[in-house]
């Protein structure tokens, strides 16, 4: 039987997204050895193109943040809201918590792949086009078992794993902590367009998100690049669109065209790129770590695309997490639990009440009223650009409840 090639690492890292990259740099830049294992090659498609402002923070931290400014991607400013009629734009600027005022709306395979790059670059080793076939924590060191392309196998022992792998939840899968996830069934059918946006009530440096104007569970994005193009995207329960499955593009325009306003923004649009759909997105887990490893990102949850949460919930464990395993690999005890999963669960749960109150309508009825306090709206801002972990914000710390009374406020107050 062949020797099979074994390799020993100090850290390694399945994933070479956002949050890969910056765990990776994070601990590189405190002088670990850090090897990033990935599957495809970049540049590669991916969503989740709308920036929020807390996202920059990890950028900076990584060494990142000169080269992602001067990459010219979109500015982005903030949020609109757009529901028949109803408008209501949200300004970075203008928060309860006090962060950077501005982000970016990317188009995600020239992002990532330029993270991935300043994490080479700071002398991270990423391998892509290799695939994680097989795990084994049951030993001293946890093992991988890695398929490069030609079909031949290395094995890798490290001294810990971060899964980063988004959507391919590498570890959920192969360790069988995959949860139910308690959100509705919801799919998205997106595209990108050369947009010729010519409205003059649209602001490119603020992604737009519109509301059906007869169905409010149905949502769409607009989300603009630099380059004249922009991202356009409906979300709706899948039995929306059931029967539509063969033409993506003509589902995702026909619920367009039954929402005057944002038809309105599209109408020179360019549809030159086929649809594509993603369903079932919503996932959960059992536990978010364990002996020898941690889940990163959309590897562990992912709750659903409406305020663009997903790349800050990614950077945000990916920066926790590399600052524990760093004190854990000079031999400092750590405490996964109460250290990363506690704290980082907290900012998921605000997005969720937030997501939740989207869908029952409640959070709707809060963005769109016409007489909200200037204090309340800079404190929701302020989760709108991705600060759901400030404590000191009322909506943060007490979301759901400031959330239902605020709403029920809202109601009383409407004509």
């Amino acid at each position: 039987m062949p020797t099979v090639e074994m390799e020993s690492r100090q850290v390694a890292v399945i994933g070479a997204g956002p949050s890969g990259a910056i765990a990776a740099a994070l601990l590189k830049r405190q002088g670990h050895d850090v090897l990033v294992i990935e599957r495809q090659h970049f540049p590669r498609f991916s969503i989740g193109e709308s920036l929020l402002c807390h996202c920059l923070d990890f950028v900076e931290e990584a060494g990142m943040l000169d080269a992602v400014n001067a990459a010219g991607f979109q500015r982005k400013t903030g949020a609109a809201f757009a529901w028949g009629e109803r408008y209501s734009a949200f300004d970075f600027s203008d928060t309860f918590t006090a962060g950077k005022p501005t982000t970016f709306q990317v188009q995600r395979a020239g992002f990532d792949k330029l993270l991935a790059d300043q994490a080479a670059l700071q002398g991270v080793e990423i391998r892509y086009g290799e695939a994680i076939a097989g795990v084994d924590f049951d030993r001293p060191r946890p093992q991988l078992t890695v398929q490069r392309e030609d079909g031949g196998e290395y094995r890798i022992e490290a001294d810990f794993v971060l899964d980063a792998s988004g959507y391919g939840r590498v570890l959920s899968r192969l360790l069988a902590l995959e949860a139910p996830s308690d959100f509705p069934l919801r799919q998205a059918v997106f595209t990108h367009v050369e947009d010729r946006i010519a409205h003059p009530g649209f602001d490119r440096e603020k992604i737009l998100v519109t509301v059906h104007p007869r169905q409010p569970d149905i949502w769409f994005w607009t989300i603009p690049f630099s380059d004249g193009r922009c991202s356009v995207g409906v979300v709706a329960g899948a039995e929306h669109f059931q029967g539509h499955e063969g033409d993506l593009d003509a589902c995702l325009r026909g619920f367009i065209a039954q929402t005057p306003s944002l038809a309105g923004v599209l109408e020179h649009a360019v549809w030159d790129t086929p649809a594509r759909a993603l369903g079932g997105y919503a996932a959960n887990v059992k536990a978010l770590h364990g002996p020898g490893f941690a889940l990163l990102g959309n590897a562990a949850e992912f709750l659903d695309p409406v305020f663009s949460s997903g790349v800050t919930i990614a950077m945000r464990s990916a920066s926790m997490a590399a600052g524990l395993l760093h004190r854990q690999l000079l031999g400092e005890t750590v405490d996964w639990h109460s250290e990363f999963a506690v704290p980082l669960q907290r900012g998921v749960d605000t997005f969720r009440a937030y997501v939740e109150g989207w869908y029952a309508g409640t959070f709707q009825d809060v963005i769109f009223h016409e007489h909200a306090s200037p204090d309340i709206r800079r404190m929701i801002c302020s989760i709108l650009a991705g600060y759901a972990w400030d404590g000191r914000n009322p909506f943060v710390s007490e979301a759901r409840r400031r959330l239902k009374t605020i709403s029920e406020l809202c109601a009383k107050d409407a004509p």
